[in-house]
């Protein structure tokens, strides 16, 4: 990405490049500030050349490139998945010839288009493709800043000497030539500029130069513009606001303003515009010199001629565009245009473009109610768009005063929900209970979505202004669906009679609930998942609702939610002892969050931190994660760093810290992984001498695990039972553990149990049964990675009067990166290479080169020596696969 200020020298070095490019494609687009609206204009531009490549391409992107460039009506696709589209697509291209995209002035890309180049661009690795990108500094965040870029800054004073020397071939006055290096401030458009508009004999006797304006290039070049004849302005105007280039609108536009063909000689005299198979002008800054130049009454005249000569049926979206900079003041017909240009928008995923044209549509509509309807559909939009500032921006300036109940619930429930899924932050839960309570006379099945939604922010803000027991009793007062329950009126329901202190209520609806795999209710909400799946001790439903979402979103490329469901998966595999498979999904879910631009989930790499024992990583990232949800108000996050430090120093054998942080987040959280906690706490306060506060957390936790029922419930249940216990009683407690842990397959808390089972019969004198159980809890919890436990082990092991070897893992699957294990893994259930990159959101070029990394890696030349190597984690439907 070569960046840097208009005129610095960013298109003389990239057309430079493309010159030294030898047997190359070459695949150019230029961004255009008009067409910022209309979704995937970018994309398609630069892509058009590679359309008959698209039947090579897996049906599910070869559909998404044909919907977003309007060949095929369909779901709206993501633009994630359009950019994973057109990296397969370049991908393909570069098998015949090296590939070299180029897009100029790239700030001025749709935002789809952006996204999706920029996502495209960050997973280019092994293929023949070059992107290079032109992009002009304007103070505001863009799509591609996330590519690294070449910043191009102004020509030191010697160089802008030489150049103005260069460009003027008599002798400068010295004063004349120091005031012009330095007024240009190093810009080489701007000295050459100043070079074209000014007289050498003007310039040699110091008269006539002026002091270029804070945008000097474009100063420069407005100031050659007004040199010329009024109807050659009038037709450079028209070509500045018809952004295709077509020569053939451009001059049915000035036939309708009557300007004549002459008009353009002066203008490409002057150097300025050239017409020829397109309309070209000399710099984009001519562009943007021309249309603010002029009168907002010339602009809105000239794009009234272009909507007028632009085909309704053809190009319908640029026809309502211009429709609507050419309205001078409300006008419903036109607003109607546009809405139904965000509805085509729409099918095309161009999310962003719909929310452009609903808040255009929004301006220009006459009715007040109408408007705000329109405003909160623009609202929504670039929530969907991923752009939570512009959807935050907008709704402020709704006036809620004024407006309908219906109006007034959509406005309070689009404001919590903005600060729910984007910001996890402390003003979620008010403005979702006022919009569920106001939709209750409304809209029955909405009004409880949105009590839904108010109970989970509350419980994710917490203590730090969720008001759980307010949200709760909302909840519980809410009008009941007219018809049979749907999964969202069970968990409504089921989370708050728990919430109350009724668990015995609560409990059968959450299990319903869970059992219903498929329910809308889940989508977009793993984090709901995994607090409903954790109160209910059900790791099964856990990962069966959860991987149905994480296929969904694979499919579809819904990056903006797939990190989530990936991190909540991801501490699915902790308590089994899957660590690798947790470091694989963490991994991922980071790397989808940063390419979404999204804040990266951080549970599961707090909890794998706290396990592997390594003190000083594990408090840092731990402290780290509390300031910041502090400062948020993520509650639910603060309660969860606790814990994750009471595993770290029950770990480290620390009782008394764990007690402390066990303490500190049991004060905080009230549904969730309680049970986890709770089991956490109990251990750190007998080990620590404190057994009355173990019993007191013993009776919480066994009032979940009774009510569940399942295998890894009870296990927890009796081996906490047994730490309070003494003599046969406690030896039947821990064997109890022990069966039901192995029952449930939960590796990690079998291998913890038998360690404290071990040190129980150490301390009653059975070394010889003690020494069995800590050895298999110390194979076990070195093998999976819980070195802190490990480590505890091995001292109870010594201490038993066992020698203790050190154990070594010479298995060379851990030389493999998280990112070649996950193709590994997929590669030996006999996915192809194509079917992997389109999981993994990588191209089938950059699979085939991790493949050969593998094989080198772990010594074997076929896929079908993966089997057996690198299944040893995966879910047991996919290594059948």
């Amino acid at each position: 990405m070569v960046r840097g200020e208009a005129g610095v020298g960013k298109s003389a070095l990239i057309d430079d490049a493309v010159a030294s490019a030898r047997d190359v494609r070459l695949l150019r687009a230029t961004g255009t500030e008009f067409e910022m609206e209309l979704a995937f204009a970018g994309m398609h531009q630069l892509c058009a050349p590679l359309l008959d490549r698209l039947d090579g391409l897996p049906d599910p992107q070869r559909e998404a490139l044909e919907v977003s460039f309007g060949q095929k009506v369909g779901a709206p696709p993501d633009p994630f998945l359009v950019g994973l589209a057109t990296l397969t697509l370049l991908s393909d291209a570069a098998e015949d010839a090296p590939v070299l995209c180029v897009v100029d002035d790239a700030q001025w890309l749709d935002r789809s288009s952006a996204r999706a180049l920029t996502f495209a661009a960050r997973r280019v690795a092994d293929e023949r493709v070059a992107v290079l990108l032109g992009v002009r500094e304007t103070g505001r965040p863009l799509e591609v800043d996330a590519l690294p870029g070449l910043p191009v800054g102004p020509l030191p004073e010697a160089e802008a000497r030489a150049l103005l020397a260069a460009a003027i071939r008599v002798p400068l006055d010295e004063q004349v030539r120091d005031r012009i290096v330095a007024e240009s401030r190093g810009n080489p458009l701007a000295l050459l500029e100043l070079a074209a508009v000014s007289a050498p004999a003007g310039l040699a006797g110091g008269f006539g130069v002026s002091a270029p304006s804070a945008g000097p290039v474009e100063d420069l070049f407005h100031r050659r513009i007004e040199e010329l004849p009024a109807e050659t302005r009038r037709l450079l105007l028209v070509a500045a606001a018809e952004p295709l280039g077509d020569p053939l609108l451009l001059w049915r536009a000035a036939q309708r303003l009557g300007v004549a063909v002459a008009a353009a000689a002066p203008a490409e005299d002057a150097g300025l515009l050239e017409i020829d198979r397109r309309v070209r002008f000399r710099h984009p800054l001519v562009r943007s010199a021309v249309y603010r130049a002029a009168s907002p009454t010339e602009r809105r005249r000239v794009h009234g001629a272009l909507a007028e000569v632009t085909d309704e049926r053809l190009d319908p979206d640029r026809r309502a565009w211009h429709g609507a900079q050419a309205a001078a003041g409300p006008d419903e017909e036109v607003a109607a245009e546009l809405v139904g240009s965000a509805g085509r928008a729409r099918l095309r995923g161009g999310l962003a473009a719909t929310a452009a044209f609903l808040e255009r549509a929004a301006a220009l509509s006459p009715d007040p109610q109408r408007r705000v309807e329109r405003l909160l559909d623009a609202v929504e939009s670039w929530l969907a768009a991923g752009a939570p500032d512009e959807a935050d921006d907008l709704l402020a300036t709704v006036n809620e005063d004024a407006l309908a109940p219906l109006l007034r619930a959509r406005t309070e429930l689009l404001r919590g929900r903005l600060a729910l899924f984007t910001r996890r932050s402390f003003d979620a839960p008010a403005p979702l209970r006022r919009a569920a309570r106001r939709l209750e006379s409304i809209d029955v099945e909405a009004a409880r979505e949105t009590h839904l939604d108010a109970l989970l922010a509350a419980l994710i803000v917490g203590p730090l202004g969720g008001d759980v027991p307010a949200a709760a009793t909302a909840a519980r007062l809410a009008p009941a669906a007219s018809g049979p329950p749907r999964t969202v009126d069970l968990l409504v329901d089921g989370v708050a009679a728990l919430l109350q202190g009724e668990r015995a209520t609560g409990t059968p609806l959450l299990q319903e609930a869970l059992a219903d795999t498929d329910g809308a209710a889940w989508t977009h909400r793993p984090m709901l998942v995994a607090l409903v799946a954790l109160e209910m001790w059900d790791m099964d439903a856990y990962v069966r609702i959860l991987d149905l979402n994480a296929e969904r979103a694979r499919a579809a490329g819904a990056l903006t939610s797939l990190p989530n469901v990936l991190e909540a998966l991801a501490g699915a595999s902790v308590p089994t002892g899957r660590f690798r498979t947790a470091d694989l999904l963490h991994e991922e879910a980071d790397e989808h969050a940063t390419s979404a631009c999204i804040a990266p989930p951080t549970y599961c790499g707090l909890y794998l931190a706290a396990l592997r024992g390594q003190e000083e990583v594990a408090t840092s990232g731990i402290d780290a994660v509390l300031q910041d949800a502090t400062a948020r108000g993520e509650g639910l996050l603060v309660a969860y760093s606790h814990f994750a430090t009471a595993v770290l120093y029950n770990g480290l054998a620390d009782y008394p810290r764990a007690l402390a942080a066990a303490r500190l987040a049991w004060d905080q959280l009230s549904f969730g992984f309680v049970g986890m906690l709770l089991r956490e706490l109990v251990e750190a306060a007998v080990r620590a001498g404190r057994p009355e506060l173990g019993a007191e957390a013993f009776v919480a936790l066994r009032e979940g695990t009774r009510a569940s029922g399942t295998a890894w419930a009870l296990g927890n249940e009796a081996c906490c039972a047994a730490l309070l216990a003494d003599g046969e009683t406690a030896d039947g407690h821990y064997r109890e553990a022990l069966e039901y842990l192995a029952r449930a397959g939960a590796d990690l808390e079998l291998a913890r149990a038998r360690l404290l089972y071990g040190e129980w019969l150490r301390r009653e004198g059975r070394r010889v049964d003690a020494r069995e159980q800590l050895r298999i809890a110390r194979e076990v919890l070195t093998e999976i990675g819980a070195d802190g436990f490990a480590q505890r082990a091995e001292r109870e092991l010594r201490a038993t009067g066992q020698r203790v070897r050190r154990q070594r893992d010479a298995r060379t699957v851990d030389a493999l990166t998280p990112q070649e294990l996950h193709v590994a893994r997929l590669a030996a259930t006999g996915a192809a290479s194509k079917g992997i990159a389109a999981e993994l959101f990588l191209s089938p070029r950059t699979v085939d080169a991790h493949l050969r990394s593998i094989f080198r890696k772990l010594g074997i030349s076929s896929r079908r020596q993966l089997w057996g190597t690198v299944l040893d984690e995966l879910p047991p439907d996919r290594a059948a696969g």
